[in-house]
């Protein structure tokens, strides 16, 4: 059974993505694979426009432990989508999102509900050692404002 589609007021930040040729499978949509691309661009681009993480330098990272997505409709290139984020779980050293995609324009037609959602779960790891580590504070205080 489907989970029940997210609406934008499930969500807490988002991002506007520009679909590329290059997604379009031979089907004539956006490969599935992309959208695993769009939920690591979302997440990752939210720490990163925030200060909290530096992904060349910063001496502790999240890395996916988990990641899943089930699909309502199709989008196909030229579409620019919106990626919504939000953060269903923070535990010491990890944290699950809930993330979904929504058509930038129009999406009334769907009733302004994803047309795909799913998770994404980081796990804090000290970058030599690669073993967890608790989820440093001023990342954890930013995590916050996600929460639902």
């Amino acid at each position: 059974m489907k989970p029940a589609r997210f609406a934008r007021a499930d969500l807490r930040h988002f991002t506007t993505i520009q679909t590329r040729w290059a997604d379009n499978d031979v089907f004539g949509h956006v490969n599935n694979v992309v959208y695993y691309a769009w939920f690591d661009s979302a997440v990752n681009g939210w720490l990163i426009e925030r200060g909290l993480l530096a992904p060349a330098t910063s001496s502790i990272i999240g890395l996916v432990v988990e990641t899943g997505c089930t699909y309502a409709e199709s989008v196909a290139f030229p579409e620019p989508v919106s990626i919504g984020i939000a953060i269903e779980r923070l535990g010491s050293s990890s944290v699950r999102y809930r993330i979904g995609v929504f058509r930038e324009h129009g999406d009334q037609a769907a009733g302004g509900l994803a047309i795909a959602q799913g998770h994404f779960t980081h796990v804090y790891v000290d970058r030599a050692s690669q073993r967890p580590v608790p989820i440093p504070g001023p990342i954890r205080a930013a995590m916050a404002d996600l929460l639902v």
